[in-house]
């Protein structure tokens, strides 16, 4: 198996733990702009330190970045924020699911996106392969509470920030892949780590000044909250550096359809953590989702 796809698959993984964690603070102490700060805050510090240690155990040079590095950093990052953002407001709405749902269509949006921007194309079967598990998404996120017609939900708020969510994640997967291939670096570790770095920092920075201006308090309950927040921050870092390294390996339309198993861990979490059921048509939403996963991989 092709490093790429393991990558992704742990990149889907610590993506649903963060958002676990995020869910239990944004319902709590944190706005949503508070409980997306804190998935910046807290993984900043680690990535700053994460990557001059790297260069010393490697013994390598600090690479050089190209220009067009800082338009594709400041799409991703503003994108990756907004996205966030949305993600956490979704975890106020009683139809969650929908929403979720059309989050999930960042795959498609990806490919579009990386096709205008980057002139990234996808094979008729690899697109056959993501059409596969946008289904088995739909099968698994449906609303019971919208009589089991996903469709009737398509003027619901958690529906438009599903859909503005997936829009501004394919926009910052594009960009991050932009951004990855602007580093002079044939390692793709560090390509990734570097450009994590920057853009987290000034993630960091310009959310704070943010909230702190038009949130006060936000910022200092952040702080107030990092017991739970670290976690937030380290399981970021680690989805993100993950995403990171994949972009630079793979079409990001290509990595996020494989990280569409990131449905199928949620609802594992679901089912053992939480104790709830799992039904005859998320099941098959799961075997549709792993088949796609498999033709991705095979066929791309």
């Amino acid at each position: 198996m092709e490093p790429w796809v393991i990558i992704a698959v742990a990149a889907a993984a610590f993506q649903t733990l963060r958002f676990v964690l995020q869910k239990q603070l944004s319902v709590g102490a944190l706005s949503a702009g508070g409980a997306t700060l804190a998935r910046f805050w807290y993984s900043a510090p680690f990535v700053a330190a994460l990557v001059p240690l790297y260069l010393a155990v490697r013994e390598l040079p600090l690479p050089a970045i190209e220009v067009s590095f800082w338009p594709y950093a400041l799409a991703g990052g503003t994108s990756q924020i907004l996205a966030t953002w949305c993600v956490v407001a979704l975890f106020a709405e009683r139809n969650f699911a929908v929403g979720i749902t059309f989050k999930k269509t960042e795959v498609v949006q990806t490919a579009l996106v990386g096709f205008v921007i980057l002139g990234d194309r996808v094979s008729p079967l690899g697109v056959a392969a993501i059409l596969m598990g946008l289904v088995g998404v739909l099968a698994l996120s449906e609303a019971p509470k919208l009589g089991g017609r996903i469709w009737t939900g398509l003027k619901s708020r958690a529906t438009l920030l599903g859909i503005a969510s997936g829009a501004c994640f394919a926009v910052s997967a594009v960009g991050y892949r932009g951004a990855t291939l602007a580093v002079d670096s044939p390692d793709p570790l560090l390509r990734a780590g570097l450009s994590l770095a920057i853009i987290t920092i000034l993630q960091t920075a310009a959310l704070s000044f943010w909230l702190a201006n038009q949130e006060p308090g936000q910022v200092s309950r952040v702080a107030a909250a990092w017991r739970t927040a670290v976690w937030i921050g380290l399981s970021g870092l680690a989805g993100s550096l993950c995403w990171f390294t994949a972009f630079t390996l793979q079409n990001a339309a290509i990595v996020f359809a494989v990280g569409q198993v990131e449905v199928i861990f949620s609802i594992l979490a679901a089912t053992l953590i939480f104790g709830e059921r799992t039904r005859l048509r998320e099941l098959i939403g799961m075997v549709l989702i792993t088949l796609s996963v498999i033709a991705v991989v095979v066929v791309r």
